[in-house]
Parts: structure tokens; sequence; C-alpha cells
């Protein structure tokens, strides 16, 4: 058998799992079941081993184990009490192994085969550290031969494998229970910067349970703009599993047209009671488009938009840009109105860069002028779209009153679903 001494630096939970424990006299404790950490302590250091040990298990301390070798686990201390169950504990048996956790620079849902820790000696002492979960060949083979053959046979056979494994840092936890997860010291920082499409890819991946704690903890902006890259109908199962308030501020978060898309989609007594709980000027803008049908350009249009009066100039537009800096990444025209909210012409955001202060946005006016009646259907507002190469449309009443704009995006998304 190899020796799993100072000359190997990694050792694998397979390895680990049955090994003998043994007091200063060499007599026998038990074997161990389980190894865990406590990350509000200590993210990555193996805080404690359990132990099997006739009807009940006992829980020894990292700083009470001596050395860890292929014949056993050695300690250095007999100090030792029975183990009970401690929520702030992440158990390497019963938390990882077989479980599916997010790989967050993969961005894709994965399971635990094995875990590698880092095994650092120190003096007469010894400590384990997480350092990768293991999701490849390799740790199907280990735990397939473990108890079968030595564990120094099974090292040498695995180097023929190309490792498949996850750093420690990079692997976000699924835990449904939001208690536990605060106990636990989850982090949804590694989600949060994941893109949005691909971080909803993930909650696609997942079950019911897994989608509704990832959208419930992390930032209602986040959420909402994963939300709005999901299906529709996964959409409508987040929002009717979460909290009523969480969802009110997820879809207040979200674009007024794409709040009003999912909307439609639930049941109208969960719509209503998620509608009552969002501020007066979101659910207002919402409301206006849930009169609309989903297949109208009224339907398909955005609320939320930049109008000026006839007499502005450059310097009017870029001070309204910058007022309204939430608006500028799907922002692709400002709009010119007259006192009767009638639309007049467009102006390219893009016109303004090179045009000095005191241009009037009617000189850099697009022509010839194009926009969509409120009630077109979206297969029309499709084809405009293509036979003019636009990024946005202007939407109108039948007064001509300019009520919101079409990007393309949102033709994308149509195209997509239809």
């Amino acid at each position: 058998m190899e020796s799993l001494s100072t000359t190997e630096d990694v050792l694998y939970l397979t390895e680990l799992l049955g090994l003998k424990v043994y007091d200063l006299k060499g007599r026998r404790i038990g074997t161990l079941r389980d190894a865990a950490i406590v990350p509000l302590i200590d993210p990555v250091r193996v805080d404690r081993f359990l132990v099997g040990a006739g009807p009940g298990w006992l829980s020894i301390r990292h700083d009470q184990v001596g050395r860890i070798d292929e014949y056993g686990i050695h300690l250095r201390d007999e100090g030792l009490t029975p183990y009970h169950s401690d929520e702030y504990m992440l158990r390497m048996v019963r938390d990882l192994l077989d479980q599916q956790i997010i790989d967050a620079q993969g961005r894709k849902v994965v399971r635990v085969n094995d875990v590698t820790f880092l095994r650092i000696v120190n003096g007469g002492s010894t400590m384990l550290h997480v350092l990768e979960v293991d999701i490849g060949i390799r740790s199907i083979v280990r735990r397939v031969l473990a108890g079968v053959i030595p564990p120094g046979v099974i090292r040498r056979l695995q180097r023929r494998i190309v490792p498949h494994s996850i750093r420690w840092e990079f692997c976000n936890i699924l835990e449904t229970d939001p208690q536990r997860r605060v106990r636990l010291n989850i982090s949804n920082r590694l989600l949060e910067n994941m893109h949005p499409a691909d971080l909803a890819d993930i909650v696609e991946s997942l079950g019911p349970g897994d989608r509704e704690a990832i959208m419930s903890s992390i930032d209602s902006e986040v959420a909402a703009e994963t939300l709005s890259e999901i299906e529709p109908d996964i959409q409508a199962q987040i929002l009717e599993s979460l909290e009523t308030e969480k969802a009110a501020e997820i879809l207040e978060e979200m674009d007024p047209n794409e709040a009003a898309d999912v909307l439609s989609e639930l049941e109208d007594d969960t719509s209503e009671e998620i509608l009552e709980e969002m501020d007066a000027e979101e659910k207002e803008e919402v409301e206006e488009l849930l009169e609309f049908k989903d297949d109208t350009a009224g339907g398909l249009m955005n609320t939320e938009y930049l109008a000026l009066p006839p007499h502005a100039t450059v310097a009017d537009a870029m001070r309204d840009l910058r007022q309204n800096e939430e608006l500028l990444e799907n922002l692709h025209n400002l709009y010119v109105v007259n006192r009767d909210e009638e639309l007049e012409f467009a102006v390219p955001v893009a016109r303004l860069i090179f045009a000095s202060s005191d241009t009037l946005l009617r000189e850099l006016a697009s022509e010839p002028l194009l926009f969509a009646q409120v009630g077109e259907k979206q297969d029309r507002v499709a084809e405009m779209f293509d036979k003019y190469n636009l990024l946005s449309l202007p939407v109108v009443d039948e007064d001509r009153k300019l009520v919101g704009t079409i990007t393309v995006d949102d033709i994308v998304s149509v195209l997509r679903n239809g």
C-alpha cells in the first residue's frame, strides 16, 4: 500500500472514509464516517472528524488530530465528545457527496463524486483543507474501487485518467433552507457576478426547490435580469413559488413590458397580489401594458423612454441622459413630442456624440419617421425591424401620442419564442 506520508500533498475523501481512529495508546476508538467544515469559522479547514464508535458517533476537533496515514487517524488528544447534529457544519458525506452544486467558473450544475483535501503537516499535527470537488471519471473509479483494492494501487490506476475537478472557491452549494444558508455562510457573490443568461441556464436546469432558493436569495436586480432570460413557463413557476414581496421586488427591477409579460402568465389572483406589493409608479406602468394583447405592438412595447420638447437642443438631451442613466443600456433613440405629446421625430443617440451642444434636435432627426400603431400585430412590427434594419421603433396611439417604444431585443424574444 502506498504511504500517505508527506510525499503526498493531497488526500481524497474516499481514502479517508472508513479509516480506523486510534487513541494515544494505539487503541482503536472507531472508524471515520464523515468530516465537516464550519464555514463561519474557516471556509476551507476541516474542523471536525466524525467517528462511528459503537451505537453512537464521536466528534473530534481538528486540533486533536496528530497523524493521518494509510493505517488510520492517530489522535494527540483524547478529550472527545459525543456528536450532536450541528447546522453550522457542512458535512462532506451528507451535504456534498453525490449532491448537485453549481460550478460558478464553468457556469453549470454538476454532481460531486469525491472531495480532494490539501494535507498540511505541522509538527505533530495534521490539518486538512478542502481543495477541490471531483466530478470526473477519476473520482468514479476511486469510489468504485475504494475498499476493494489498496489506495496506492487506485492512485496509480487513476494517473491514466484526465482529472476533472472544480476548485473549492468556485463551488456554490445548493441549500433550500434560508436559515441554513446563513448558518453555512453561503455567499451568492459567484452567482451574482455571472452573466444573467448563464445564470438563467443554471436556474432552468434545477428543480423547483433549488430554483426558489437561488431566486429568493440573490440581489433583486440580478434576479430580474436572470428572470428575463428564462422560459415563460418557468418564469411563472418561479414567481408563484416566491414570497409575494420578493416577487414584487424582482418585477420592479424589470422593464415594464417584461414584467407585464411575466404577470400575464400567472393566475389572476397571484398577479393581483404581486401588483399590490409593487410601488405605485411601477404598478401603474405595468397595469397599462397588461391592457394590450400580447401579440400587438402595445403588448411588446416598453413605456420607459426619453421624450423632449421641439425646441430641445443637444445640451438638453445630454442633461436628460445623465439624469436617466438606468435607461442607457437599451436606449437607441430619443423622441421629440409637441405639447399634446404627439410624436414629431426621432433622434438616434449616436448622432449626439459629434454634434455641438447648441444644435437643435430636429436637425439630427431620422428621416423618414417610422412608428407603429399600438394595435399593430407583432408580425408586422417584426417585418418593419427586418426591412428597415431598426434598433428601436416608437409606438403611438390613435391620436399619434407617443406611448412606448419597442427595441430589437423585444423582437428577438418574439422570434425565439415563436
